[in-house]
């Protein structure tokens, strides 16, 4: 019998710090730009239109680690009614040398996690490095660890604007909460390491604005995060000013659209996965619409940080970093959780 460590929510955001999943993210690029990654096809149902879905994201990571597995997220807008999460997500992970399961875990948390790690490695490696103004366009789960991630690797940012599409009062309340948020969730985890925390409590010192002018807040940005559900372009190519960067994190289902299409054309284009950016990310309508190819890709974001391909060449490029989120995050930030849970016996063990 093989026996499988569990992991509930409670024990995996005691666990979970931004400052490592962000190198475990960054290791899933290199990985996956050094052939130890292969990526398996999204699977995708919909059990009623507009209702209930899910969808499974599964791969293989070789390596140190080699491990595979599967995340499987289901929403049910109707949970709501019934005192019930309408997300809820499963990550399992294998021995990839004895296909022996190590875990079952809890997604929420390290979905959140991971994901905002992504934005902010996009950031850190497009973004201009003087970049002072970064816009968040949506004020929903994500955004908050969109910007903690990216506080955390960006060193001159000095004010976060916020702007919510649905409700401007969402980003008021976003903003009047984000401080505090910082400090109890992010800060808290390096009580023990002085000069980490100080070095961090100044970064995350700054000013938060929210906006219901997205026109003029683009005007201003360096670096614009977009995270929301949006199917319909909510930035437009007029506003946006030379050298800003754009981290794409919504778009990660067929017919979601967070920017103009005509971004692209003027713009230096970098994805977490080719073909998935091109099929189901924010790349997918301006390959629709003949804007440009995939061969207009310029690389994933791995290429980068890996210094096969440069990011940014000059101070007035446009670039976008298109992350619609990969497996191989999911697994490797799990491995990463099994291995400390075992350190510190947490968790619950089962036989199979």
């Amino acid at each position: 019998m093989s026996k499988v460590r569990i992991l509930n929510e409670g024990i995996i955001k005691e666990l979970l710090d931004i400052k490592n999943v962000i190198e475990v993210v960054k290791q899933v690029y290199t990985l996956k730009n050094s052939n130890q990654a292969d990526l398996f096809p999204i699977i995708t149902h919909i059990f009623e239109p507009g209702k209930a879905d899910m969808d499974i994201k599964a791969g293989h990571l070789k390596g140190e680690a080699n491990v595979f597995g599967l995340k499987l997220v289901s929403w049910f807008g109707e949970n709501i009614k019934k005192g019930l999460p309408d997300v809820i997500g499963t990550i399992m992970v294998f021995d990839g040398r004895t296909g022996i399961p190590l875990g079952i875990l809890s997604a929420e948390h390290i979905t959140c996690m991971r994901t905002g790690s992504a934005g902010a490695i996009g950031s850190k490696y497009l973004a201009r490095k003087d970049s002072e103004n970064l816009l968040m366009v949506g004020a929903g789960h994500q955004a908050f660890f969109q910007i903690a991630a990216g506080l955390t690797v960006l060193n001159n940012i000095k004010k976060v604007t916020v702007y919510d599409p649905i409700n401007y009062k969402f980003a008021v309340d976003f903003c009047n909460k984000a401080k505090l948020r910082l400090k109890n969730e992010i800060l808290s985890k390096y009580k023990d390491d002085k000069i980490y925390s100080e070095k961090l409590a100044k970064k995350f010192n700054i000013t938060f604005v929210a906006t219901d002018d997205i026109e003029k807040s683009t005007g201003q940005a360096d670096i614009i995060v977009t995270a929301t559900p949006s199917r319909k372009p909510l930035i437009k190519r007029e506003w946006v000013k030379k050298g800003t960067h754009f981290t794409c994190i919504g778009s990660d289902m067929e017919g979601k659209q967070e920017i103009d299409e005509n971004i692209f054309s003027m713009a230096r284009v970098f994805v977490d996965d080719i073909n998935q950016a091109a099929n189901v990310g924010e790349t997918e309508m301006p390959i629709k619409k003949g804007i440009i190819t995939k061969e207009s890709i310029i690389g994933e974001i791995g290429d980068v940080i890996l210094g096969k391909v440069p990011g940014r060449v000059s101070k007035d490029d446009i670039t976008i970093f298109d992350s619609t989120g990969i497996a191989h995050q999911d697994l490797l930030t799990a491995n990463y959780l099994i291995k400390i849970a075992k350190e510190k016996s947490l968790g619950t063990i089962v036989e199979l």
